[in-house]
């Protein structure tokens, strides 16, 4: 069975324009009638088919003629274009992040609000988003290394707990998280933080589970007044501690931090530690 163009053109929607483009390059066999119209057969019907179908993908025409010429197998530029695919989503989804970073004040920062974006700082979030897995782990190496500054075994675990992961699948949301952990992990002022308390756990006068005992204590207060007087019994049941310290374990930069590293881990999202922290914090410098 034969079809003229325009019967052709009906039965894969493509347009007569179209087929005569495809027919002129070689892709889909013709021949000519008596009185020289075009003629198209079931090859060239099924072609244009699987032409149609490709193009739709978006497989470029230059890899479609590979195909057609025996070059390349359908299922090897399936893979490829799957590939591809991939490669072109992973990029968008970094530029989203980045974007979307770059509208966020910076993790660092104390304050909450509104940040004009710098050329020098879009710049930045763009090269953290991009780095390699290599590079990912060389700051967050660098940024651990400057935190945990004492060699104990003790510290091993909390060292671990602090590592961010980027999978390899990453979403936008742990991209952008990935970005803004690294702006905040490369701040110093953020780094000396983190340090002296790091330091404090080893130290006497701040136990790693004394801030536990103060959330534990005071959460069941939590939306009182801290300068009323009901939140007073709860602020004597704790005891005594060392409020400076408790002060940096109340930082709203290290709050940050372990948000971002949640989303990047795909962990659960943390309690709200600093919060309480900072409500005790706030019922003591109020007592008379």
């Amino acid at each position: 069975m034969t079809y003229s163009i325009g019967e052709l053109s009906r039965r894969t929607g493509l347009s007569v324009k179209t087929i005569r483009f495809y027919s002129d390059r070689g892709v889909v066999p013709t021949t000519r009638s008596t009185a020289g119209y075009r003629q198209y057969d079931a090859e060239a019907l099924s072609r244009l088919e699987l032409i149609r179908a490709l193009r739709d993908l978006g497989v470029p025409l230059a890899r479609i003629e590979q195909l057609l010429a025996g070059a390349v197998a359908l299922e090897q530029l399936i893979r490829l274009e799957e590939e591809a695919l991939e490669a072109q989503q992973q990029t968008l989804r970094l530029r989203q992040a980045v974007l979307r970073a770059a509208r966020r004040p910076s993790p660092a920062a104390r304050g909450g609000g509104e940040e004009s974006v710098g050329a020098g700082r879009l710049g930045s979030l763009q090269q953290l988003g991009a780095l390699s897995s290599a590079g990912r782990a060389a700051v967050v190496d660098d940024f651990l290394a400057s935190v945990f500054t004492a060699a104990e075994p003790v510290l091993a675990a909390a060292r671990q707990s602090m590592m961010p992961e980027l999978p390899d699948d990453a979403s936008v949301e742990q991209i952008e998280a990935w970005v803004r952990l690294a702006e905040l992990a490369q701040d110093v002022s953020f780094r000396e933080l983190m340090r002296e308390l790091i330091d404090g756990y080893t130290g006497e006068s701040l136990r790693p589970d004394e801030v536990v005992r103060v959330c534990r204590a005071v959460r069941p207060a939590i939306g009182l007044d801290p300068r009323s007087a009901e939140a007073a019994q709860y602020v004597e049941a704790v005891g005594v501690v060392d409020v400076d310290r408790l002060a940096l374990a109340a930082d709203v930069r290290r709050e940050t931090y372990f948000e971002l590293l949640a989303v990047v881990n795909g962990w659960a999202a943390p309690d709200d530690t600093a919060a309480t922290l900072r409500w005790y914090l706030e019922a003591v410098t109020s007592r008379p």
